[in-house]
């Protein structure tokens, strides 16, 4: 079934609630400058929305140093409070993680800034849109570094995250859709004209794009910001020590990638050796997921010199599974100098 799903069309209308996130409001005259200090994109005035990841605080280190590690991905979003001044909404996985709870986090960086964190969660779902060619794509290049580094760039004027308050239109890959707020309990309008689906399926389009989202893709204190793809999305600035070449300048071997499984033959007598601590599968759903994976071990298994596979020893799994990998149409192409991810099929 997972060989059909990597086609599975994705032209057709559709509205989904987006799973396991939570909305936080954050207002005050400092809120800008505060965000930007912790956020690990630039946020400026006037207030737009964006994507962003929160690292932890060894992200400016040199680069003979563990580099920071991925706390939360958040969407900004720009809105306004009861007294009509402008506020952002950040969307965020509030699941227990090892890293601190985002709003003790943020209290603990307020200091004397004038800064207002409320918790909205209450108030508010977090849904998605996608197939509708109302929402234009942009076309989108690449800056390459050195070290390993990606970054896209959008041709035009227009602000590619969008300009309406609570939406945020999703660049992080081709084909995302928007991504909006609406108030807890309500439809979203777009139920009148979009299909209506599951969280189930919103979460299958994302692995079908090659999008990691949430403490299950990006866990907290232990995704790399390059190795989880977060410079491609446009996720992340890079700092200049991590993105200067150099030669002490580091290199990214693994990066997420799609996945899909399915079970090996007992006809199959093929010897080839198989790979030993290859990655790690994150997201999955109807044997298709995103995979943490090594790229040459990835190169290895497409000029047929390795196989991918993991056998399960008990329950309603067991048996041995191959690991089949593809790339996603829209990754950088230039993939000899590319922290690269790969789609895998199991």
């Amino acid at each position: 079934m997972s060989r059909f799903l990597r086609f599975f069309p994705k032209n057709i209308p559709t509205v989904a609630p987006v799973p396991h996130r939570a909305v936080l409001s954050l207002g005050g005259s400092d809120v800008s400058d505060f965000l930007n200090g912790i956020l690990a994109s630039h946020v400026t005035e006037p207030k737009v929305p964006r994507y962003s990841v929160f690292l932890n605080a060894q992200a400016c280190v040199v680069v003979s140093h563990q580099p920071g590690r991925v706390l939360y991905d958040v969407f900004l979003y720009t809105s306004s409070d009861t007294t009509g001044k402008p506020i952002y909404l950040l969307d965020y996985d509030p699941r227990p993680s090892d890293a601190p709870g985002l709003i003790t986090l943020l209290k603990r960086y307020v200091l004397r800034s004038k800064v207002k964190i409320r918790d909205l969660s209450e108030e508010y779902d977090v849904w998605a849109s996608w197939g509708n060619s109302a929402i234009p794509e942009m076309t989108r290049g690449w800056s390459w570094s050195h070290s390993g580094v990606i970054q896209p760039s959008w041709e035009g004027s227009e602000w590619s995250w969008g300009n309406k308050n609570e939406s945020v239109l999703d660049r992080r890959a081709p084909g995302m859709g928007k991504r909006f707020l609406v108030k807890k309990g309500a439809l979203p309008q777009e139920t009148s004209d979009h299909e209506r689906a599951s969280s189930d399926a919103f979460t299958l389009h994302r692995i079908l794009t090659g999008v990691p989202e949430g403490h299950e893709d990006l866990p907290a204190m232990q995704a790399f910001p390059i190795e989880s793809n977060l410079d491609i999305m446009g996720g992340c600035l890079v700092p200049n020590p991590i993105v200067t070449p150099s030669p002490e300048a580091p290199s990214y071997p693994s990066n997420i990638s799609i996945s899909s499984t399915r079970i090996r033959s007992p006809d199959d007598t093929r010897s080839l050796p198989r790979a030993r601590g290859t990655g790690k599968l994150l997201t999955s759903t109807q044997g298709i997921g995103l995979a943490l994976l090594r790229l040459e071990q990835v190169e290895a298994t497409e000029q047929g010199e390795l196989s991918l596979g993991c056998s399960v020893e008990s329950g309603p799994s067991q048996g041995t599974w191959e690991i089949h990998h593809y790339w996603p149409n829209w990754w950088p192409r230039r993939l000899e100098e590319s922290s690269e991810m790969a789609v895998s099929e199991h």
